[in-house]
């Protein structure tokens, strides 16, 4: 979710993570053959994954720099098969002026091929070297995402847009969709609704809703796991002061249409239509499916700024949304970041969410 109230982090050097002796970047393909190749050996290995995790990093590269060695214990012990990145914000390859290619990283000065080298040597080291990764890039240090999936799985196609036209990536890297034999896996980073009815605030997010019901409603034909940060508090349960975010609003101004008020992601035009998506898709929020009841303590997956007014407010912006179909497979779904002082959000302001679902049996085809 994007900061109203604070500065973005410089992405300064501080603390770095401790790098091998060579690397080999990943490559951004389709069919990553090669790097599937190199997949470790596993004598009893799931047909699909069912263990998934979704984060927005706030910053990818700085995470890297300031939580890495916090973080790649977090991911070690918890051991998801797929790990879906929001905030990548690494700008894409291409000179200034030129076409922009999302898959690459920028490397073309000094300080981005440092920063390239820097994040590929991190991910060259276990436990990310275990994963084949895609990524989806904005032009600058903007948005982004990524998807990271365990060597020993192999999506039958990687694409990076809602229509999954070819090569074709949605404006600033906010998509990454991967098919299985029996799943999709949607990653998303979600549009934020903004303050006023302008192109880059409400009519964006109005277009992105659309879309994505159009999506959901075309692409039926197989069970969907949708994650990432939504941008978007469904109920008053789903954040920590329901009159705070209803009656927000920034220098004063206020939208001419009473649906339009409020913090960005927990307005009523915003909340109806997400559920407008749930409804019509037959989908359903894994978590308020195990987690009926309100959690002041772990049921956010976003916080304001322990300084100011924002200091212990909180959203559940981010979401595994899956399939009805998929419902009596779920067996976990959990936010493992708590409390007003960011614990286990490994630097940024979003805390990393699970899901996990029974492995899909022999006569259970996940449809």
């Amino acid at each position: 979710m994007k900061r109203f109230f604070k500065p973005v982090e410089r992405d300064s050097p501080s603390k770095k993570p401790t790098l091998s002796s060579s690397s080999s970047p990943l490559k951004d393909s389709e069919n990553p053959t090669e790097n599937a190749s190199a997949a470790i050996d596993e004598e009893n290995t799931k047909k699909e994954p069912s263990k998934f995790l979704t984060w927005n990093a706030n910053s990818f590269l700085l995470r890297v720099k300031n939580n890495w060695t916090e973080f790649s214990k977090f991911i070690e012990n918890l051991d998801p098969d797929v790990i879906a990145i929001q905030e990548v914000r690494m700008p894409a390859a291409g000179s200034k002026g030129a076409p922009k290619n999302p898959r690459e990283f920028k490397d073309d000065t000094t300080s981005s091929r440092e920063e390239k080298q820097l994040l590929m040597r991190a991910l060259s080291n276990p436990p990310f070297k275990n994963y084949n990764v895609w990524w989806s890039l904005s032009d600058t240090k903007y948005a982004g995402t990524a998807l990271f999936i365990k060597k020993c799985f192999h999506p039958k196609r990687v694409s990076f847009s809602l229509d999954q036209s070819g090569s074709k990536h949605e404006p600033d890297g906010r998509v990454i969709l991967a098919e299985f034999e029996s799943f999709r896996i949607l990653n998303t980073y979600s549009p934020n609704n903004g303050w006023k009815d302008e192109e880059s605030s409400f009519q964006r997010r109005r277009k992105w809703d659309k879309r994505m019901l159009e999506f959901v409603l075309k692409n039926s034909d197989k069970p969907l796991i949708w994650c990432g940060d939504l941008n978007v508090s469904h109920e008053d349960i789903d954040v920590s002061h329901p009159e705070f975010f209803s009656s927000a609003k920034q220098n004063g101004y206020i939208p001419p249409n009473k649906e339009d008020c409020g913090q960005p992601g927990f307005t009523l035009s915003e909340r109806k239509r997400f559920g407008s998506i749930l409804k019509e898709g037959k989908l359903m929020d894994s978590y308020r499916y195990l987690h009926k009841d309100k959690d002041m303590e772990r049921g956010f997956s976003w916080s304001g700024n322990p300084v100011g007014k924002y200091r212990g407010k909180r959203m559940r912006i981010d979401y595994f949304i899956v399939s009805e179909k998929l419902k009596e497979r779920i067996v976990a779904c959990e936010m493992h970041g708590h409390g007003i002082e960011l614990q286990g959000f490994y630097g940024s302001d979003h805390c990393p969410v699970s899901l996990e679902l029974s492995d899909v049996g022999p006569t259970n085809n996940g449809s």
